[in-house]
């Protein structure tokens, strides 16, 4: 029987307000920031207190912009990081179900080694190829388009890695019943793969969503059209305004909108996300 101790349950609790408060902290000094006029933060003094141009600076972002800065409105650029998260998340997961699939049920020559070279390439992430990169793209003529921002960030080891695994653990006695029942490959692979991964493919899909939104120096490379800035490298655009102190109360409200996506998906997708993490067996 566990002792009931309410001094270690206070110090846990406490602990964890603390940890929150850590956490939380920052998030607040930026929405609070949000909401000020942008001379109140030139003098070095942060205010705790929300201000009260709160709905005359998120309006300001969501429909007109920062022309000073190039930045223009969130909405688009919203619009931009919401486009290449689903495209990446939702081609990495396609590419990756299939690849393992492949790698797991049929029987080819040199199978092992196609998947040691899709593994070995997370020593390439694109950072390190991204000269090359860039040329072939350009070369393709992608630049300043959702193809340019997606393509060469869709393909994915770790995914396929993962799926493999999960393959793995479907029993022989379920492939052999599916072939006495006619299903062939591709009618195995819909109707009884895909939906035993479903809590792996949703818990992927929460982590590569939010890989893809936070993507920097790609869309900051190729991109040098406005209507394509995705809102992280429309913050970095913003924070660097020339010949002008940079207004942190838009790059602020900015910051603060940019963040809301991810924490709905998050939010959505929480049971599934957990059950993707945590399940082990079939």
């Amino acid at each position: 029987m566990v002792e009931n101790r309410p001094v270690l349950d206070f110090l846990a609790h406490l602990v964890l307000a603390l940890g929150v408060a850590l956490v939380a902290f920052p998030v607040w000094i930026a929405f609070v920031a949000s909401t000020h006029a942008p001379t109140r933060f030139l003098t070095g003094l942060v205010p705790l207190l929300p201000g009260d141009n709160l709905v005359e600076t998120y309006r300001t972002m969501l429909t007109a912009g920062i022309s000073t800065s190039g930045a223009p409105p969130v909405a688009g650029m919203l619009w931009n990081s919401l486009v290449m998260a689903v495209l990446i998340a939702t081609g990495k997961i396609a590419i990756s179900l299939t690849s393992a699939f492949a790698i797991v049920y049929f029987r080819f020559p040199l199978r092992q080694l196609a998947f040691w070279l899709i593994f070995i390439t997370l020593m390439l992430p694109v950072e390190v190829r991204i000269l090359p990169t860039f040329e072939v793209v350009a070369g393709l003529g992608m630049l300043n388009s959702y193809a340019g921002l997606t393509v060469p960030l869709i393909a994915s080891a770790t995914a396929t890695f993962l799926f493999r695994q999960v393959f793995l653990t479907i029993p022989d006695e379920l492939t052999e019943a599916a072939r006495i029942d006619g299903a062939g490959p591709m009618k195995f692979f819909r109707d009884i793969m895909i939906p035993l991964s479903r809590t792996n493919i949703a818990a992927l899909f929460v982590i590569l969503f939010i890989y893809g939104w936070n993507q920097y120096l790609w869309p900051l490379l190729i991109t040098t059209d406005d209507g394509y800035y995705t809102i992280v490298a429309g913050i970095k655009r913003m924070a660097e305004a020339a010949e002008s102190d940079p207004k942190w109360n838009y790059i602020m409200a900015t910051a603060m909108m940019a963040m809301l996506p991810p924490v709905l998906v998050v939010l959505a997708m929480q049971r599934l996300f957990v059950k993707g993490l945590v399940e082990t067996e079939k």
